[in-house]
């Protein structure tokens, strides 16, 4: 019996050994299958396929304060991919540039290899923005860090950091901060006054710092930064300071010392500014309110959403009867919008009716209010229902007043949300939002002598922007030439034949 029981015993023994070793691989088993597809409340050892997305495919840097800046990461208003996929080269390049932001952030450090570019608050905020995005992408080229002067109406309200523990906004008490406002193409520190006294320039007698005026209204020699052999003593000089209003990056991929590495960086050319765009310019929390609340009461639950932005250059904001003609002519022509049916009061359709939601941007209500009624005083002919809405409507452009520039660069991002774009030529409003965006927009001709031109609009080429006022100029031969027709991917604007803007091949 004792033989027995001690048998029983045993057994017992090896039977809880059992269970107990199957109890450790079924955990085993379960924490494999966790880790695998963890829960949605469990904390992921991998970056999930939500998390590159709001890392928009790694062009946003991670690890940033997500509170202090929510637009930065937040994906409550579906926002849009990327219209394309960036490049690796391009990715490790920023990551590398993000090091030496932080490296070189204190501009008074006195490490050897940090050089800077200052740009100089200049112009309206369509401007701004392009000028700092070519003003990063020829740091970027040169091994720069580039700081963001505040101007008088404090961008630090509209733009969080977009570089991670580090600032891009110029210290307050900047040395050279009071001289800013008297910088200009014949400043003595001017590059392009410099080269007019025609002194050669050595690295001998190297200035600590030089200005470079590339304004709309700069002259030949200020043009000539576009030409490598100045390129050659610019490097040289640890501070640059820029005042532009231009966007001239399509003059960079004329300048063969960039070339290889601007297609490394940019394999699809029109790519740039969508790319450089989205990476740095995040609104604040501020302005992130303004467009969340706006597209979620009006935007988010319609079928397609067309964005109409209407500049009007000449004198008075309207509205004009040529201008509401040429839209009109222009949204009709291309069937962005559906006819009305005048001669029925209603259509009946079965089921729920498509449903299109119309953004106005314009300084005049006029437009928006003429567009609403037709809307609702007439059904469309293909029974869809048409919503007609306007943010704001300023009057003027008020480029000194903060609220003016927050409500701004809000309706520029709730144009680039929408599906098909109208844009006004030679707006830089225009084209900030369809760059944001990734849109080819349809392009509204420039009236002449108040008659809408005929035809209305056109396709753009490209989703990039125009630039208003490239050199014409063979830095080799040293004399004029057509700077629209040296590369293909070069060409003139639609809106402005003088005017350089980047295309694919």
């Amino acid at each position: 019996m004792k033989r027995v029981h001690h048998q029983n015993q045993i057994m017992m023994r090896l039977i809880g050994l059992c269970v107990f070793s199957t109890m450790i691989l079924a955990v085993v088993f379960s924490l494999t299958l966790v880790l695998r597809n963890p829960p949605s409340d469990a904390v992921p050892i991998s970056v999930p396929q939500h998390s590159r997305d709001k890392l928009l495919g790694g062009l946003v840097a991670a690890g940033l304060d997500e509170t202090s800046c929510v637009s930065r990461y937040d994906t409550v208003i579906n926002r849009k991919g990327l219209s394309a996929q960036p490049s690796s080269y391009l990715i490790s390049k920023l990551r590398k540039y993000e090091a030496l932001h932080r490296e070189c952030e204190s501009y008074n450090t006195t490490s050897s290899h940090c050089k800077y570019l200052v740009l100089i608050s200049y112009s309206g905020l369509g401007n701004r923005m392009l000028a700092i995005a070519s003003a990063f992408l020829y740091a970027l080229l040169t091994n720069r860090v580039l700081l963001l002067d505040p101007g008088p109406d404090d961008i630090t309200h509209l733009f969080c950091d977009p570089f991670p523990h580090s600032s891009w906004f110029l210290p307050p008490h900047f040395p050279l901060h009071p001289q800013f406002h008297h910088f200009n193409h014949n400043s003595p520190r001017s590059y392009g006054n410099m080269l007019k006294q025609d002194k050669p320039l050595t690295t001998s007698q190297l200035p600590s710092f030089l200005y470079l005026h590339l304004a709309h209204d700069y002259d030949h020699q200020d043009k000539l930064f576009f030409c490598d052999e100045h390129q050659l003593f610019l490097h040289q000089v640890p501070w640059l300071l820029l005042r532009t209003d231009n966007y001239f990056v399509p003059s960079l991929f004329l300048m063969p010392s960039f070339q290889q590495e601007l297609n490394h960086l940019f394999p699809n050319r029109e790519t740039v500014f969508h790319f450089l765009a989205r990476y740095l310019f995040h609104p604040t929390n501020r302005v992130w309110g303004l467009v969340v609340r706006y597209y979620q009461a009006y935007l988010a639950n319609v079928d397609q959403r067309v964005g109409l932005q209407i500049r009007v250059f000449h004198t008075g904001t309207g509205p004009f009867q040529h201008v509401l003609d040429q839209i009109l002519a222009c949204v009709f022509k291309e069937n962005l919008l559906p006819h009305l049916n005048t001669k029925q009061p209603t259509i009946t359709s079965s089921g729920k009716p498509k449903s299109k939601a119309v953004l106005v941007t314009s300084l005049s209500s006029g437009y928006f209010e003429k567009l609403r009624d037709m809307y609702w005083e007439f059904p469309t002919t293909t029974g869809e229902v048409v919503g007609v809405f306007q943010p704001s409507h300023e009057g003027y452009q008020q480029t000194e007043k903060q609220m003016h520039n927050q409500k701004a660069w809000a309706e520029m991002y709730l144009l680039s949300l929408t599906d098909v774009l109208v844009t006004s030529a030679w707006s830089t409003f225009g084209y900030v939002a369809q760059g944001m965006g990734g849109l080819k927009p349809w392009i509204l001709y420039k009236p002449e002598n108040k008659t809408a031109p005929d035809p209305p609009c056109q396709r753009a080429m490209s989703m990039e922007p125009c630039f208003h006022a490239p050199p014409f100029y063979d830095c080799k031969a040293k004399r004029g030439i057509d700077t629209g027709k040296i590369v293909p991917h070069v060409r003139h604007c639609e809106d402005m034949s003088w005017g350089l803007k980047l295309v694919n091949d």
